[in-house]
């Protein structure tokens, strides 16, 4: 039974408010670390360490009330100036707000937190009393090295799979760390066996973590996204501005108005009234009811938008922590945070977006000696920053680093066996770049507790993809790498495009297509046995939607839709197209055949399904399209065409 019975809400609440204001610390304090006697910083971290102490006390969390009271007072006296900020006590707020995320954890699950570690809680007093010991410290400063928390409060590992807790925490730092020098023994032992905090080696903790599980299997990074609700609940809760709600119930009352007014004129007109100024009337009360419902759809959907700063928030520190087990010197900027997207999406991008800003540090970003010697400056700058873009949204990730090379990355793909040699010399710089993307696909020279792997870019690649959205990658060699990511601004509507095989409709994204042209039997020839278009230069394979669908191939296709995913540009052939729709997508949960995103209903009342190109291209398996022969049904056509 719940530690919390009858106190769900003020616990949910709770957990809420003070999972932002610990986010909001956590950045404040990466900033103090730069300027340490700016008491405007050391007044809001105060007022953090406050609040959260005041709602634990509601709770009854004696032990988290006792660890922020301590990290309370030890605010109280630097913003005072009874105590100066060192590296030592910045270590120990650090390892402070670590545990306070774990104790948090155990309240996500019901459960009153343990009591934090004695060793933390000594160091906090030793800070207190100006005594915490210099020799330690120095120590920690020269060989810093990650470890995770063997805290009683998180769940077992299950006997089937890695603990992706504990592999996560040992990669962002997100757990209460203990520092120990290599070659010794630490010295941090706890007082009780059930308050033991495990230093151990970072090759050790990946070991442990992944178990049984062979290391390069593909997609296996994407188990703390899709791990069950009872490890991880996801936030269903949203806030709204009151202003919003405020619009809705006037659209509403609005629409209820409307109503009213086509009511009482379909009286008049079933009564025998059909002159022209009821008709007139008919015809505009429809009009505004056709505008204010899409004014309540337009108001509805912005409910779901959330500043994605929320979301960002918590990257500085991980980048922070990353950099410094890496023994590198990065400043992570934040831009766009008022940015607004669809609350569904901030969750599933949290875990792309930390691998690409650790990818960054590991890979993009050169050490020092390597900075000195192109003449960059020691510290180097990783930009996170979100814009909106007409009915999108664009993330984007930039390092300074050293960029990608093209060549290198088809010699390692060659190397892995991913890629043919003549795939390999067919390649452009930008196909070069999207070689990250395979399964199994590394440059590291050696395996790491951060890297190497070559599992991650593919399942990043793969979890925007199923939020609708893209990623591209634009990289120049010794000046940086960016990587764009491009989403919906919701997943509730879509934009389509309504093309036709036969009398049958059916939906494409509308953020995959470029352009549509008609199909001239004389321009498609055939280049390597396949059906090809050569569209401003570019030698493009042909598939027909026929083909995809396995349906067979009846008749030459009049159109062309050029069509693009990060992998590949294609056209692909139809027999007509009718116009651009915002699709809602109602999903198709208990029976979604192959290669269907899901359904939406026309104005006319005709369902149609929308297709997921990507599932039908992979199931198609080769993307050359089909012979000359197949596509061209009526050669003497095409003759007579081509006179």
């Amino acid at each position: 039974m719940s530690d919390f019975a009858g106190m769900e809400d003020l616990l949910q609440d709770f957990l809420i408010e003070a999972g932002d204001l610990l986010s909001g610390v956590d950045n404040k304090l990466v900033d103090l670390e730069r300027a340490p006697e700016d008491l405007g910083l050391l007044n809001e971290i105060f007022r953090g360490f406050h609040t959260i102490k005041g709602g634990a006390g509601f709770l009854s969390a004696s032990a988290l009330v006792t660890l922020c009271h301590l990290t309370e007072n030890l605010f109280d006296k630097l913003r005072t100036g009874e105590l100066g900020l060192t590296s030592e006590i910045m270590d120990a707020i650090l390892d402070a707000t670590a545990t306070v995320r774990v104790m948090f954890r155990s309240l996500e699950q019901g459960t009153q937190p343990r009591a934090a570690d004695p060793q933390l809680i000594e160091r906090l007093e030793q800070a207190l009393s100006g005594e915490l010991g210099e020799e330690e410290a120095s120590a920690s400063e020269s060989q810093p090295e990650p470890a995770a928390t063997a805290h009683a409060a998180n769940p077992a590992p299950g006997a089937g799979g890695p603990d992706w807790d504990v592999l996560h925490q040992a990669v962002t730092g997100s757990s209460v760390v203990s520092k120990s020098t290599p070659g010794k023994k630490s010295t941090q032992t706890s007082a009780s066996a059930t308050k033991v905090v495990a230093v151990k080696d970072p090759e050790q903790i990946i070991k442990e973590a992944v178990g049984r599980r062979a290391t390069d299997q593909p997609g296996a990074l994407s188990a703390p996204s899709g791990r069950r609700e009872s490890e991880r609940q996801r936030d269903t809760s949203i806030r709204v501005d009151t202003a919003r709600l405020d619009q809705v119930l006037n659209l509403s009352g609005e629409i209820g108005l409307t109503k009213n007014r086509l009511n009482a004129l379909r009286s008049d007109i079933l009564s025998g009234r059909n002159d022209s100024e009821t008709l007139h009337a008919l015809d505009l009360a429809v009009s505004q009811l056709d505008l204010l419902v899409s004014d309540l759809q337009n108001a509805v959907m912005k409910t779901r938008m959330q500043p994605i700063g929320r979301l960002f928030q918590k990257y500085p520190r991980i980048a922070r922590d990353l950099a410094r087990n890496m023994g590198k010197d990065v400043e992570l900027m934040l831009e766009g945070e008022e940015t607004e997207i669809d609350k569904t999406m901030i969750e599933d991008l949290a875990d792309p977006i930390i691998h690409l800003i650790r990818n960054a540090v590991d890979h993009g970003i050169e050490d020092s000696a390597e900075r000195a010697m192109t003449g960059k400056p020691m510290k180097s700058v990783i930009r996170l920053q979100a814009q909106q873009e007409g009915d999108h949204i664009v993330i984007i990730v930039t390092d300074d680093g050293r960029g990608m090379n093209p060549e290198r990355l088809r010699a390692k793909a060659l190397e892995k066996g991913l890629i043919t040699d003549e795939e390999a010399n067919s390649m452009d710089e930008r196909q070069s770049f999207n070689l990250v993307f395979l399964p199994g696909f590394s440059t590291a020279a050696m395996v790491s507790d951060v890297s190497g792997r070559g599992v991650g870019m593919d399942v990043v690649r793969t979890n925007i993809q199923k939020l609708n959205g893209s990623i591209e990658i634009r990289s120049v060699a010794n000046k940086g790498t960016s990587f764009i990511i491009s989403l919906p601004l919701t997943l509730a509507i879509l934009p389509v495009l309504l093309v036709r095989m036969g009398e049958q409709p059916f939906a494409v994204p509308l953020s995959m297509v470029r352009e549509i042209l008609p199909i001239d039997p004389a321009g498609v020839k055939e280049v390597g046995g396949r059906a090809t278009m050569v569209i401003r230069g570019e030698v493009l394979p042909v598939l027909p939607l026929s083909g995809l669908l396995g349906w067979p191939l009846e008749r030459t296709p009049d159109y062309g839709v050029l069509m693009q995913t990060a992998e590949l540009s294609f056209i692909l052939a139809i027999d007509s197209f009718a116009g651009r729709e915002d699709a809602v997508i109602k999903s198709l949960d208990d029976f979604r055949p192959k290669g269907v995103a899901g359904v939406t209903t026309l104005a006319n009342g005709q369902i149609v399904l929308i297709l997921d190109m990507k599932e039908l291209l992979g199931a198609a398996g080769d993307h050359r399209g089909v012979t000359r022969r197949t596509l061209i049904r009526d050669e003497g056509k095409a003759k007579t065409l081509a006179a």
